[in-house]
């Protein structure tokens, strides 16, 4: 595609609906000099039979000033000129106003993107720093079913928010301190097993893990060798810093398989044990503004009081009345814990980065912890401008509706689950082409495999738990990626037969007036115009899901247009319209799916 893609065209006047806010703005200001017009804003109709467009702006304008709204979408509208790319704007109901754009006006947007100008989407004007922190898998384990929600989603929020200009700083927080290495530790010592540890690092250290943990519960004694042993690797002792350091490197090599297969890069790696030098400092600070104190000779945060019991974290409904819930920031044994990591994280991050907003990707099961986190940090650091985010996600299920695990009972490895998928797709993908090379269906069933894993992900709404379905994810019909890629595929396949190069559709360049004479190019036209309110939406809300539905709606309407519209037997005014329509829908399909992190095929 020769297409140039977003970078290319921040021009104010691009996007009609830019244009139209533009406008409506300033109408605004001429008949309230006194409004914020920052609020007035205009976003796709709900309902098609309205309109393209309508804002409810004024109505919220006209409650504050005890006004009569619809008195003023008159007045607003009197000042309004956008003739040039509406029909007359209609007021509707309380105060709403309803934009339905010309025909001519949708096809001059689609030949500016032809020519390479904008791909229905500008960059944001005022560009911020976004930290995410997502992935966090744990040294010495393997990483399994339950990190790929994390890692996906915040890959494709990353993505998104780069795309728009932003930032962007990833930080995969990886767990390489704690309590757990006390028992590796003993086990490394005790009953490592060199030639296993060489064959399957992780299986080893996982089998250590497991040994020392079951010997602990029958002897108390081993758990105060693993005690002794923690202590001794926290002071500094030679040895076990060593083992540590191997653990890590080994844990590291498969951390960098996975993400490389799944095509996700980390800006850093600032594992827990990065912040060990801080957190006494944290405690000490957190004690010296009184925010927390001794209780049972550990160091808690309680409430304060400045929050309505419903809203505060610090408290908790027990027999009927509200009783403390304090955050606890240092054990009595004076050692810490994630709290007291994660705001030594925080308080770095703001020092390194300067962000204006920090998130935070990780399951509903840490809301509690977050909700303090965030609550601590506020009172420490009460000048801090920071946006704190946590976006959460429920769990996956297995299809008997309880959490997906192996036949055998065992957490699911993320590399046995790529892996099959991987082969579940070479199975479709050789029943469909058996003629290709093996090779060539190799690759393809790679992209499909793991774009379908991904899309499975980003599909629901984050918050839902969802169902994990091998046939459901790698269906080529239905609100699937392989239905998506095969919609890429499909359009490439349109260029192919009509020897076309799939960017040749616009002159390469030059200029092809786009025809808009069908109902199914049309919608088709109008759905591309509203990728920008959709890539905007799933940047604020953190929600992959409206970006999936709106592309699994384009290829909708593709079909629709394709069934009804010939595009290589049409005249050849027609025939090269409706080939930078295909051009056009190809381009946001891809750009589309590479911000779920999923690749596109020219053949499937």
């Amino acid at each position: 595609m020769i297409f140039c893609v977003g970078s290319c065209g921040a021009h104010n006047s691009v996007l009609l609906h830019k244009s139209i806010e533009a406008r409506l703005q300033a109408a605004v200001s001429a008949v309230l000099p006194d409004a914020n017009t920052a609020s007035v804003l205009v976003r796709p109709c709900p309902d098609p039979k309205f309109g393209d467009y309508q804002t409810n702006a004024l109505m919220a304008l006209a409650k504050e000033r005890k006004l009569n709204p619809r008195q003023l979408a008159t007045d607003v509208l009197a000042k309004l000129d956008v003739s040039e790319w509406c029909e007359p704007v209609e007021i509707a109901g309380a105060g709403f106003l309803n934009f339905r754009l010309k025909t001519a006006a949708v096809a001059n947007t689609l030949e500016s993107a032809a020519k390479g100008e904008h791909l229905f989407f500008e960059k944001v004007a005022q560009p911020r720093t976004v930290v995410i922190d997502f992935s966090s898998p744990n040294v010495a384990k393997p990483m399994h079913v339950g990190h790929i929600r994390s890692t996906i989603l915040g890959d494709s929020l990353a993505r998104v928010l780069r795309l728009l200009g932003h930032r962007v700083i990833t930080d995969n927080h990886i767990g390489d301190w704690g309590t757990q290495f006390g028992k590796l530790l003993v086990g490394w010592k005790t009953q490592l097993n060199r030639a296993a540890l060489q064959a399957d690092p992780i299986a080893e250290m996982e089998r250590l893990y497991k040994a020392i943990n079951a010997a602990g519960e029958a002897d108390p004694a081993v758990l105060e060798r693993a005690r002794q042993e923690l202590v001794k690797l926290q002071q500094g002792d030679e040895e076990n810093l060593g083992i540590w350091r191997e653990m890590i490197q080994l844990s590291e090599v498969q951390f960098t398989t996975i993400y490389n297969r799944l095509g996700i890069k980390f800006d850093y790696a600032l594992g827990e044990s990065f912040y060990n030098p801080f957190l006494k400092g944290v405690v000490q600070e957190l004690r010296d503004k009184g925010i927390a104190r001794e209780s049972e000779g550990a160091i808690a945060v309680f409430s304060d009081g400045s929050l309505p019991p419903k809203q505060d974290p610090f408290l908790k409904q027990e027999d009927g009345e509200w009783k403390p819930n304090p955050a606890l920031i240092q054990k009595s044994d004076g050692a810490a814990n994630y709290a007291t990591t994660d705001l030594a994280t925080l308080a770095y991050r703001l020092e390194t980065w300067h962000p204006a907003e920090i998130v935070y990707v990780t399951d509903g099961r840490q809301l509690l912890h977050f909700q303090q986190i965030f609550a601590i940090f506020k009172r420490w650091h009460p000048e801090a401008q920071t946006k704190l985010a946590h976006v959460w996600f429920g769990s996956i299920l297995g299809e008997d509706g309880k959490p997906f695990k192996t036949r055998s009972g065992e957490t699911v490895r993320l590399a046995d689950l790529l892996d099959e998928a991987e082969e579940r797709a070479l199975k479709v993908v050789s029943e469909k082409n058996p003629e290709l090379p093996e090779a060539q269906r190799r690759e393809i069933a790679r992209a499909v495999g793991l774009g379908a894993i991904k899309y499975a992900d980003l599909v629901p709404n984050r918050q839902s738990d969802y169902i994990f379905s091998w046939d459901k994810m790698l269906a080529l019909h239905g609100n699937t990626a392989p239905y998506l890629q095969y919609a890429y595929a499909r359009i490439s396949s349109i260029f192919r037969k009509g020897g076309v190069e799939s960017g040749a559709a616009a002159n390469t360049g030059g200029h092809v007036p786009v025809i808009l004479a069908a109902p199914q190019e049309t919608t088709l036209a109008r759905h591309l115009l509203n990728f920008d309110f959709v890539l905007n939406a799933m940047a604020d809300e953190y929600r992959p899901n409206f970006l999936c539905n709106y592309l699994y709606e384009l290829a909708g309407h593709f079909a629709g247009f394709y069934e009804n519209c010939p595009v290589l037997k049409a005249e050849p005014a027609e025939r090269a319209s409706r080939l930078v329509l295909c051009a056009l829908t190809a381009l946001v399909l891809k750009q589309g799916l590479e911000i779920l992190g999923i690749e596109t095929l020219e053949q499937m």
